[in-house]
């Protein structure tokens, strides 16, 4: 009999795999690992799917942990059967199937559900989302089939679904309610340039524009097309939203955690009860929820130090840079895009633009369009004093290292 203490996972996403593998390094024969998760899908990258939907990558160039390496490392692997209740008392996590699972520490991963609108015609037959592997599956087969489509949401996950359908032969709309792409990283211009280049490779946009209803035909309950509030009408065989996601904190809200907008954890990622913690899209801490992949693994790696009882480590938010995959498009956006000055430089004949936006001698954030090759270098000195450089601050091929 193993006298490993039981550990259960609840979510196989990029968190919970990081976590995995930080908890392996630290502490590899301290628990007898069991992993829930409702995908059947082994553990893959899911920032990669954008280049899955758009053919450019194939789904096996995104699995990061294959079922051998659960196997190797002796942790079991419950793929497709989803945890359905905690039994805090008991100690004890249940899945679909009613499988009994007990545990001395619990980790939710629950990760996060996309967003919908409450509109009339949303339970209509075409309208999807663009989240997880599955979705993408459904999307490139709906490719196959439809002639028009329209993608509602201008952030990353649009633009990238909307490139994506038009890479496959799709005729596609992109719906924002914003005045410009990206507006909550991008200033005015670079985000001007963004949407020029978008126009370009044949993607139509339709800004400053808000969904009313979805219309479907009587006969097969599919959408045919997006009614705007604004009274136009935008054909579609399909329809993406991807207007962002909300914690998954449906399990931990049953079992009687203190959650807010997302599962609230302290520092070390615990939650209000000290036997189980939580990482990923599913937390809040101190009043932020994650939606982009460096806070996550800081999570995983804090979080990891304290089930391995080495817990010298706390998790502190840190602004986090963004970057756009859609292939041929390239912007880095990092911190804050407010300050006391601002410089900028651009290029109107290659199309490169560089904003920075300063506090006194420290750099506050950056937006950089076409030539990004200095991002690193940017988001690495964000908040610092630039004091130094200063009077070269723009110009990338003269700063310290990049110029290297």
């Amino acid at each position: 009999m193993s006298m490993k203490a039981p550990l259960v996972i609840i979510g196989n996403g990029m968190a919970a795999t990081r976590l995995l593998e930080e908890l392996l390094a630290l502490a590899p024969e301290r628990y007898a690992i069991t992993v829930v998760s409702a995908e059947a899908a082994p553990g893959y990258n899911r920032v990669l799917l954008s280049p899955v939907l758009s053919g450019e990558q194939n789904e096996a160039s995104v699995v990061t942990h294959d079922t051998d390496w659960y196997r190797r490392h002796d942790i079991r692997l419950i793929a497709g059967d989803p945890a359905v209740r905690i039994e805090r008392r008991r100690r004890q996590v249940v899945t679909a199937s009613g499988e009994v699972l007990p545990y001395q520490r619990l980790v939710l991963a629950t990760g996060s559900r996309p967003r919908r609108l409450a509109c009339d015609g949303s339970e209509l037959d075409g309208i999807m989302t663009f989240r997880d592997l599955r979705d993408t599956r459904a999307l490139i087969q709906a490719s196959r089939e439809v002639r028009a489509a329209v993608v509602i949401g201008g952030g990353f996950l649009g633009i990238e679904a909307a490139e994506g359908l038009r890479q496959r032969g799709v005729a596609v709309t992109l719906v924002h309610s914003g005045p410009g792409l990206l507006n909550r990283q991008l200033d005015a211009e670079a985000s001007e340039l963004l949407a020029r280049d978008l126009t370009r490779r044949g993607l139509q946009l339709c800004l400053n524009a808000r969904t009313r209803a979805f219309i479907g035909r009587r006969e097969d309950n599919r959408v045919r097309a997006v009614a705007l509030m604004d009274g136009q009408t935008l054909p579609a065989d399909l329809v993406v939203q991807a207007i962002g996601i909300r914690p998954d904190i449906s399990l931990a809200e049953d079992a009687g955690l203190a959650c807010r907008h997302g599962v609230l954890t302290d520092d070390t990622l615990q939650t209000y009860d000290p036997t189980i913690y939580a990482v990923g899209e599913c937390v809040e801490h101190r009043h932020r929820t994650f939606g982009l992949v460096a806070p996550l693994y800081e999570q995983a790696r804090v979080c990891a130090a304290h089930l391995a009882e080495m817990g010298h480590r706390r998790y502190a938010w840190r602004d986090t840079a963004t970057r756009l995959k859609v292939s041929g498009v390239s912007l880095f956006s990092a911190g804050e895009r407010e300050g006391d000055a601002t410089l900028y430089w651009r290029d109107p004949v290659s199309g490169h633009y560089r904003r920075l936006w300063l506090d006194g001698n420290r750099l506050a954030g950056v937006v950089l369009y076409g030539d990004t090759s200095a991002g690193a270098w940017y988001g690495k000195h964000i908040g610092e004093d630039i004091s130094p450089w200063r009077d070269t601050l723009l110009f990338a091929e003269r700063l310290p290292e990049v110029a290297a």
